[in-house]
């Protein structure tokens, strides 16, 4: 498409203007535009994309993917049978009776927090890999009987408490007596300390076994809270849902993890368009300045145009000279970007840390952004995406200019020479 006589003269235009300082810092802006645009996009969107992926993989590895409860208000009763017929579902990986209420939490040290205590049995805890798994003090061997607790070590930490310790549960239905309404205390020891990476999870949840927390909140030993149930496919909860139903034979409630967060997870999808709306500004901007450049670098070589005219290089030669140098910014421009952009992501709790330590900052507070780590997750698909768009602008920037300088009558340009 480009011969050797167009190569060398756009090369000649890009790299050798020793008189042309201004348009060559306009091009040389337009290429770091280009470049930094594209790289803070795919970055971005990275980030984006792994806050979603981290968040929705903690929300549903703690959480089941849906929740079986009561028609009525109340507890669940013969929860051991409707458990067993949820696993007969097929896709149904796992369902687990819980017994769960909002606490008041209380050490010796005179902490208090507000948590939510979750009844489970310890088999069924031991199988979740997202608690067992991280594990960080203690063990869950000893999660058994009625004085046995698990906490999260952000909770530990804020309390100053650890394994051995006694962590008192104040209940707000409290026993009504003579004198007004009690409030419900009871002290259980601390047998292991778990850490998912999720602010929430980590302070305020806590793990009761299963016959303790019916003996606490009251429920009875033929009642529960709810049946979490885990599907192997987490988008299909829908169509779960239907043979969920049939399986039970009886009327149940059922609410599934995009019902419980749904607005959450809304909220997240549309800031993540608006940020690659606004970002993407930043590659127009930067096109605009090719444009610019372009323009001033014809208006500067317009005698050199008239010369080659007269020469016998034709209107579509000089087209593909100046629609060279412009495509080599924008190309050059998008390659390192992508460069510098994938680069980082796959670094970027590295790059974290070490801005952290230079500027002695918190950059990514788990107290606001939910998670204890940065994460970035490159999906390529929107990886190409973003590639396609800035090179396709870059070429489209290239072809007024082009054309002007194309149209340059050598004629006109020469009349004074």
């Amino acid at each position: 498409m480009f011969n050797g006589f167009e190569r060398a003269v756009a090369g000649r235009y890009l790299f050798s203007r020793r008189g042309d300082r201004f348009t060559s810092a306009i091009a040389i802006f337009s290429f770091l535009g280009i470049m930094l645009g594209v790289a803070t996009l795919i970055i971005v969107m990275s980030v984006m994309g792994g806050f979603r992926q981290e968040l929705l993989g903690r929300i549903l590895g703690l959480n089941g993917h849906l929740g079986v409860y009561a028609a009525e208000r109340g507890n669940l009763r013969e929860f051991d049978d409707i458990a067993q017929r949820i696993r007969t579902v097929p896709g149904v990986v796992a369902a687990t009776p819980i017994v769960e209420g909002q606490v008041l939490l209380t050490s010796e040290g005179g902490g208090a927090s507000g948590g939510l205590a979750r009844g489970i049995r310890p088999e069924d805890l031991r199988a979740r890999p997202i608690i067992a798994g991280n594990i960080r003090a203690g063990s869950l061997d000893d999660f058994a009987g009625d004085d046995a607790i698990a906490i999260g070590t952000r909770l530990a930490l804020r309390m100053g408490l650890n394994v051995g310790d006694r962590l008192t549960l104040v209940s707000p239905q409290g026993r009504a007596t003579v004198i007004g309404t009690i409030p419900r205390l009871r002290a259980y020891r601390i047998v292991a300390l778990f850490e998912v990476g999720m602010n929430e999870y980590d302070s305020s949840y806590v793990f009761l076994p299963l016959e303790a927390a019916q003996v606490y909140f009251q429920t009875g030993r033929e009642a529960a809270t709810q049946v979490e149930v885990f599907v192997a496919d987490p988008t299909r909860v829908r169509a779960a849902n239907r043979d969920i139903r049939a399986a039970v034979r009886q009327p149940v409630r059922i609410l599934d993890w995009q019902d419980a967060n749904s607005s959450f997870f809304a909220a997240v999808q549309v800031e993540r368009n608006v940020m690659f709306l606004i970002l993407t500004l930043i590659i127009i901007v930067a096109a605009f300045n090719i444009i610019s450049s372009l323009i001033m670098l014809v208006k500067d070589k317009g005698r050199d145009i008239a010369v080659l005219r007269t020469m016998g290089a034709t209107r579509g030669a000089v087209m593909r000279i100046f629609l060279m140098c412009g495509a080599f910014i924008g190309l050059v421009g998008t390659a390192l970007g992508f460069t510098l952009g994938v680069l980082f992501c796959l670094n970027i709790e590295a790059i974290r840390q070490f801005i952290q330590r230079l500027s002695g900052t918190e950059l990514f507070s788990p107290e606001v952004y939910f998670l204890t780590r940065l994460p970035a997750v490159l999906n390529w698909n929107e990886v190409i995406q973003v590639v396609a768009l800035a090179m396709a602008l870059s070429l489209l920037a290239t072809i007024y200019p082009s054309w002007r300088a194309a149209r340059t009558d050598p004629v006109e340009m020469l009349r004074n020479e």
